[in-house]
């Protein structure tokens, strides 16, 4: 049985299926644009994620990809090559994240010493060992490491002494935080200049730990106070467009980088830029015509091919319906 619509009819038709056009336009630009306003998390726990670092791929600097990770239960790590280790603090005035290493020897162990493994960084990076660290190597033997306190001109002329491990330490005299002296236990204090030497230190030695020198801000020499923990020092890389895409008269946006090709992006509300978020109201209009073709290509088969079949039977029924209201011309038809 064959459909007859009147011209009122189909205009009707006509308006429903504009309507649902637009409301599958207005749905996935939506979508699009919330998926360009997902910027990047600003903490992990408590410590706060600032430049150059990113928890979300693409944000930050593409120097420190993948070297952060926000664990699932919000405690924020570190990956080296030797582990996955918790980060304390992170400082960005002074830069310089404070690692725990749980496989150290604490003052809870006392004399018992438990199995160990070597601390590393990927030298590739842009970590580096602090020079305000110190390890103390406990119970070494004399026969492969050189254990005697270093000469006193050694503090002056560092250069110019070997690599003993001093058993003279001022932190073996004075364990921070252990009420108990270790009568019982040799210890040396030993900066290694390289993974490779600490590892061949552990070797001989039973077991070692790291200990920082904090800053106190207290007048000299009581400015600094040994604390247990990892030192990491790092690089800041300052370029131009990071600071006018975070400069807040700029819109004050979020530098990241493109995961693909690793070149500069500032993340905004309103997209990504190359250069800062004010340029929006530039590209507008060209980032207009971008979201109408994504937005054509997200639509689904299912849905292009039923508003094609729809403009296809109004079509149909046109070419068929009787003529009811007036001549039909260039201004009255629907199609």
């Amino acid at each position: 049985m064959a459909l007859h619509l009147t011209l009122s009819q189909k205009q009707t038709l006509l308006l429903v299926i504009i309507q649902i056009l637009t409301i599958q336009y207005s749905f996935f630009t939506i979508t699009r644009a919330q998926s360009n306003s997902n910027l990047c998390r600003t903490s992990c726990g408590d410590i706060p994620i600032q430049y150059p670092f990113g928890i979300d791929d693409g944000c930050g600097s593409p120097y420190y990809r993948y070297i952060l990770a926000c664990s699932d239960s919000g405690k924020l790590e570190v990956r080296t090559p030797s582990g996955r280790y918790p980060i304390h603090n992170v400082s960005y005035d002074d830069p310089h994240i404070l690692v725990t290493d749980p496989f150290m020897w604490n003052c809870e162990d006392g004399e018992n010493y438990r199995p160990t493994r070597p601390f590393s960084l990927d030298t590739s990076t842009r970590f580096k060992l602090s020079p305000q660290n110190e390890y103390l190597f406990f119970n070494c033997s004399e026969d492969h490491v050189i254990v005697k306190p270093k000469p006193i001109f050694c503090e002056r002329f560092p250069e110019r002494c070997d690599s003993s491990c001093d058993s003279g330490s001022y932190l073996c005299r004075h364990m921070p935080g252990c009420s108990f002296a270790m009568s019982g236990s040799s210890c040396c204090s030993y900066y290694p200049k390289a993974t490779e030497s600490l590892r061949l230190m552990l070797k001989y030695c039973t077991s070692y730990t790291s200990i920082y020198w904090r800053n106190v801000g207290a007048p000299q020499p009581y400015d600094q106070v040994p604390e247990y923990g990892i030192r990491i020092d790092f690089d800041i890389p300052v370029t131009t467009r990071c600071l006018q895409c975070q400069d807040p008269s700029k819109g004050g946006g979020t530098c990241g980088f493109d995961t693909e090709t690793q070149s500069f992006i500032c993340l905004c509300k309103e997209g990504n830029f190359t250069t800062h978020c004010k340029d929006y109201d530039i590209a507008q209009h060209k980032r207009r015509v971008h979201v109408i073709a994504g937005t054509v290509t997200a639509i689904s088969a299912a849905g292009a091919f039923g508003i094609g079949a729809g403009i296809w039977y109004l079509k149909k029924v046109r070419t068929k319906a009787p003529v009811t209201c007036g001549v039909q011309s260039n201004e009255n038809r629907l199609f």
